[in-house]
């Protein structure tokens, strides 16, 4: 699938920031010298460039974007051409203090930072709606451009009375009535019942901080303000060429909006992508942005795009380590083969100064072109060129689903009970994950919406789904009453959408489906002691949580090990219609995890990238027919296919056994 139809190719490039250099011509006309070099077709320009358009209300500069659209162009780059709107004007705050954002104790913010903007304020709406149509008006049709960079990482919430205001007005299209809004938020407890609209204020430090019904709905319109502010500005650029496609660039582990709702009123998704490298466990980091990578792709159900990575090394983490030899390729390499389109960076040029004066790049200040970082990006550049014929290519229809939903990591981290406050929902989701990517099975991300649907797959699973709708469990029932196979963890089930607990029992409306009924629930300290016992021996550690299952008809498959509750069920299987129910009852290790997932997946025949049995940290990843051959382990490895491959990426054989650099990577396709 190509987004970019004027120019259909693995983008390679990153982020530019021209106007920073605009007294030094020799720097600019060096770097379009230096892009052609390291095999760079494309960068993003006009990111934080508001200042320079436009220095006084009004006044608009455009003449230094003309010359350097057109200085890349020349030189062979295209360009994807961001809108401002990540950070406005100073002389915008000082004319217009309420573009200014609120924070939760009632204080304007001073003019400074980023997305430090009220994305209410009728004034910052319209002066974003006009520079992005004088931005489209001038470029939109350019050759050069050939992708809309909507913002940049946008965050935050304000609690200014604009917002206050939306914010009840929101409420009202919601609930309809004050009654309703009472109910769905238990109000009665502690007399917080509301009597006029005007009382209902957004939850914060100086406000309302217990109500966990608020505090989701509060998260939820903040999704809703920010996705109205980002078609806000689509609509904008469309305006002027319909045909041009918009992205907008998300973030890792991001928690302030829901990305599933956010990401269906943009053409196509782009994430920024930070693994902390050679911080103890490769293994595991790259268990967790294969996942990253996976969402994205889920997201729309279509490629993305890798908008932000690091050539070396990043400037705002505790240590900033640099990548070792290889892992720039590696990490770049497993972008693609979860989906990605391209692999861009933050940045090009380190710029003289402010914040991210260290911030790896492409070109440090000494502005060489002989360096290590400058030969590893090089290299991913040629990669992507080799790395064609799989570019309209995608992934296998995935047989595996984890349902993973923004309402209920919400309603986890707001809810006051087990490991309070450290629920670790998404650590614990990509556990779940890492079973499945260590065996090369492909995996889709869904949510509970009702637009989900699950009969494409063969495995769904649902760890932590402690928020359940009504709607959501009727699809679960019917899925695996006509075949399909659930597996559901502990602390699934006991809230509805509003945060309100189910009454009956949990999981609500599944019990008769998991053969189990979730009863009480334990929070272990580190220190204390539980397993989870195999049928054939096998003991895994337990840690964190524990749930002590009421049996139902369902069969045992693991027990407790330790404490008052040992030899009572811990795993469960459970037939139902014509499919089966599995129930985790505990928290179990990654080992645990992976022999219950080797088990199903082998039960229900999942693809897996190959069937050879690789080294521990060696992970094989299909794209398009294609075997991206991978190795975190931090070691050199031996590895052996039976069958006869080229790597794309050099055009050699590989076949039988062969050593697998530490960092390595190869593109696998059959030999022919």
């Amino acid at each position: 699938m190509t987004f970019t139809p004027r120019f259909p190719a693995f983008l390679h490039g990153g982020d530019y920031n021209p106007d920073q250099w605009l007294d030094r011509p020799d720097i600019l006309d060096k770097d379009v010298e230096l892009m052609r070099k390291a095999h760079v077709n494309c960068v993003s320009i006009g990111i934080f460039s508001w200042a320079r358009l436009e220095p006084a209300e009004g006044v608009y500069d455009f003449a230094w974007l003309d010359e350097v659209i057109d200085r890349l162009w020349k030189g062979g780059i295209h360009v994807i051409l961001a809108t401002p709107s990540g950070a406005r004007p100073a002389w915008m705050a000082q004319k217009y203090p309420e573009v200014l954002r609120v924070n939760d104790r009632y204080q304007r913010y001073h003019f400074g930072g980023r997305h430090n903007h009220c994305l209410t304020s009728p004034v910052y709406r319209r002066k974003v709606r006009e520079m992005d149509t004088r931005l489209a008006e001038r470029y939109a049709n350019h050759p050069a451009v050939i992708l809309w960079h909507l913002s940049n990482e946008m965050s935050g919430e304000c609690h200014c009375e604009l917002c206050q205001e939306k914010w009840r007005d929101w409420l009202k299209d919601k609930y309809g009535t004050l009654d309703k809004l009472n109910d769905a938020w238990w109000t009665s407890f502690w007399a917080h019942r509301y009597t006029d609209w005007s009382q209902v204020e957004a939850p914060g430090n100086m406000a309302e901080t217990s109500t966990n019904g608020m505090y989701i709905d509060w998260r939820r319109f903040n999704t809703w303000q920010c996705k109205t502010f980002m078609m806000a500005e689509r609509d904008a650029v469309k305006a002027v060429n319909p045909e041009l496609k918009v992205t907008a660039n998300l973030m890792e582990r991001f928690w302030d909006y829901d990305y599933f709702d956010l990401c269906e009123e943009m053409d196509v998704v782009s994430w920024d992508s930070y693994p902390l490298w050679h911080s103890g466990d490769d293994v595991a980091r790259a268990a967790e942005f294969a996942m990253n990578h996976d969402m994205m792709r889920s997201f729309k159900d279509q490629p993305f795009l890798l908008m932000e990575s690091t050539p070396s090394q990043v400037n705002w983490k505790p240590v900033n380590k640099l990548k070792r030899p290889g892992m720039h390729l590696l990490s770049s390499m497993q972008a693609l083969a979860h989906g990605s389109q391209s692999v861009l960076y933050f940045q090009w040029r380190k710029g003289r100064g402010a914040a991210e004066q260290f911030h790896g790049a492409v070109v440090d200040h000494d502005g060489r072109d002989d360096t290590r970082v400058f030969r590893d990006v090089t290299q991913v550049g040629k990669a992507l060129e080799a790395l064609m014929p799989i570019y309209d290519r995608e992934k296998q229809p995935a047989q595996a689903c984890i349902i993973y939903d923004w309402s209920n990591w919400w309603a986890i981290d707001y809810a006051q009970t087990g490991q309070a406050k450290n629920m670790k929902y998404f650590d614990s989701v990509n556990m779940h994950y890492r079973s499945l990517w260590q065996l090369g099975v492909n995996v889709d991300f869904r949510d509970t919406r009702a637009c989900t649907d699950l009969s494409r797959y063969k495995l769904v699973i649902c760890p932590m789904l402690f928020m359940m709708n009504e709607a959501f469990t009727q699809k679960l029932r019917d899925y695996v009453a006509h075949g399909g196979t659930v597996l559901v963890t502990y602390f699934s089930g006991v809230v509805d959408e509003h945060g309100l607990a189910w009454l009956g029992g949990a999981p609500h409306n599944l019990i008769d489906v998991l053969g189990v009924r979730g009863t009480e629930l334990d929070a272990l300290f580190p220190e204390d002691e539980q397993a989870l016992v195999m049928a054939d021996g096998r003991c895994f550690k337990v840690s964190e949580l524990c749930e002590i299952p009421e049996m139902h008809g369902a069969a045992t498959l693991g027990t407790y090990g330790e404490d008052f509750y040992a030899g009572m069920a811990c795993l469960t299987k459970n037939a139902f219609g014509q499919g089966q129910a599995y129930y985790l009852a505990a928290k179990v290790e990654q080992a645990g995890l992976d022999a219950i997932y080797a088990a199903i997946a082998g039960e229900l025949s999942l693809k897996c990238a190959l069937t050879d049995t690789l080294p521990h940290g060696v992970i094989a990843t299909e794209r398009g027919g294609a075997v991206f051959l991978q190795n975190y382990s931090g070691q050199r490895q031996q590895v052996t296919l039976a069958d006869a491959y080229t790597d794309l990426i050099t055009g050699k054989a590989v076949s039988g056994s062969f050593e697998l650099e530490v960092n390595g990577v190869l593109v696998l396709t059959k030999a022919s």
